[in-house]
Formats: C-alpha cells, structure tokens, sequence
C-alpha cells in the first residue's frame, strides 16, 4: 500500500463531491479490493469518508471536514508544506499521510505551482550520511510513549562511559546541534534530566502509564555560560581539514597563511571535548597560542603515544 496512492485518493474525495471504487480503480490501475484497502486505511487514519450505495453512489469525505481555501496565504501554505514534508523522517504512516493530505487539499489549483516551488526550497534531512536504524527505532519508540503517556526504561551511557538502568516520564523530543534528545522525569535521580538518544540502550515502553507533570523545559541556550568560559586559540591548519573546523567556527575568524594552510583564531573551552577535537585532526592541525592550551595537547600526545611504546 503506498501513501502516495492513499494521498492522492484523499485529493481526490477532497476536491470530488463523491467517486466510486471502480473509476478510482481505473484511475490508479488497481483493483477495486485494492481500493476498498486503501480507504479502509484512510478512514484508520482518522479521515471520515463515508461510502453511499446504489447509483451515483460511492465514496465522499463529511463535508465538514473540508477546509476552506481562502483561510492561509500562499506564503503560509508554502511553509506548511516545507514543515511537513522536511518531517517526513518522524511524521511517518497514518500521521503524516494525514497531515499532509489535509494541507495538499487546501491548496488553490492556480497558486498549486507557485506553492510547490516554495515549499522545496528547502531541504531539511534530519537522517546523518551513514543510515542509523537504531535511531529511528528510538525515535518511534519515544513518540509512542510521549503520545500514551507511559514510561520508558533504558540503559543510559554517560560521556565517560558509565552504564545506569533508568525509568523516565518523557515530556519532549528535543533536536538540538544535530542530535536527538528527550527531556524527561528521571524516577531514578528523582528529577528532571536531558538525555541523548545516541547514548541509550535496551528503551522499552513499559506498560505503567503516568500522570503528567508541570514538567520544566530544557535549558538549551548555553550562551551566557559559554561566553564565560570561551577564549580564543591560534591554531594553523592545512586545508584538508577546513570543513571540520568550520563546523565550530565561521569563516571571518580564518585567514590564508600560503597556498596550503590557513590561520584560525579559534573558540576554545579548556574541557576534554574540545581538546579531543583538536587532536583528531592529527598532524594537519598546530595550535600555536596560547602556551598553556599547546603544552596540554603535547603532554596528551605523549600520553598516546605511550600507550603504543613496546614494553
């Protein structure tokens, strides 16, 4: 059953009074059981199409239900359409055919072409180069429980590899620097936590509902804090590892130094993720200032390379 066929059919019972099963099966090249199927798996979706027997008969949505196409602005349906479209990865089955379907059918056949351009100017691809499954699982899984209101248990793994066993209430699906997040009542700390998707294991939903909270929104603006903390670095990079460090800072703080290296006044904290960065650029990347920051990464250099001495 593909949604693109369940959409159109949905077009269709919006902009028709009413159409049977047999001219909808000649339309789509399908048969008529095929047809009962899909609307079946419309009206499950939470659309009512109402099936009218004897001649002139067939299927018609409540009217009711049709929206007017005057309400929003073809800018407006244009950023509808780019939402929906860009959150396909989670809005998947029943929910985004319907959703979309409902904004598609409020589209005014002379602005249809302008609309659709608009609306794919924009492409946003939450899915990472490399496909995750396990992501996608997890993803489902907390959207379930967060629509049920029922909790979720998992192994947690912290940023220095610690394994706890948690029971959360989840309140909110975050996507934060390309990450996924969900905040949460942690039963186990007895307080509110933020936690990484990509470090959970073993998430199940548990049949235990729970009441909602006055839950606490996440901090994530951690500007004011940063600002306190960031200092600028002297780093000289070759270019082949420009694109990396450009994901931490913008192209104003860097300056061509030759034809194969650039100069980067770079925004720095004095914690283990930021020195990790450094070093995985390896031998492409020299901080030359200030002396403190370089003495560290050569004493963590030489703590590497002693791991790999012979004894």
């Amino acid at each position: 059953m593909k949604a693109d066929r369940l959409v159109s059919i949905i077009m269709i019972l919006l902009e028709k009074r009413r159409v049977g099963a047999q001219e909808l099966a000649d339309m789509f090249e399908v048969s008529p059981r095929t047809i009962y199927r899909d609307i079946d798996a419309i009206s499950m979706a939470g659309i009512p199409v109402c099936s009218r027997p004897g001649v002139g008969g067939g299927f018609e949505i409540m009217p009711e239900y049709k929206v007017d196409k005057k309400v929003f602005s073809t800018d407006e349906l244009s950023a509808l359409l780019m939402g929906l479209t860009n959150l396909s990865g989670i809005l998947r089955g029943e929910d985004f055919v319907h959703a979309l379907a409902k904004v598609k059918s409020i589209v005014p056949a002379d602005k249809a072409r302008d609309i659709e351009l608009k609306a794919n100017q924009i492409c946003i691809d939450l899915e990472p180069w490399m496909g995750n499954g396990n992501m996608k699982r997890s993803l489902e899984t907390v959207k379930t429980a967060l629509q049920e209101n029922r909790l979720i248990s998992f192994t947690y793994i912290d940023g220095h590899g610690n394994k706890t066993e948690r029971v959360a209430e989840p309140y909110q699906l975050v996507l934060k620097s390309s990450h996924w997040y969900f905040q949460g009542y942690c039963r186990s700390r007895e307080d509110y936590r933020l936690f990484r998707l990509s470090r959970m294991a073993d998430l199940q939903i548990l049949q235990e509902a729970f009441e909602p909270r006055d839950y606490e929104k996440p901090i994530l603006d951690f500007e004011p804090v940063l600002e306190t903390l960031q200092t600028d670095i002297k780093l000289r990079i070759h270019r082949s590892v420009l694109d990396r460090v450009l994901e931490f800072c913008t192209y104003d703080r860097v300056t061509p130094d030759g034809e194969e290296y650039y100069l980067v006044n770079y925004p720095f904290i004095e914690r283990d993720y930021y020195y990790d960065m450094l070093l995985s650029l390896g031998d492409k990347c020299e901080c030359l200032s200030p002396a403190h920051v370089r003495e560290e990464l050569k004493r963590r250099i030489q703590s590497m390379t002693a791991v790999y001495q012979d004894s």
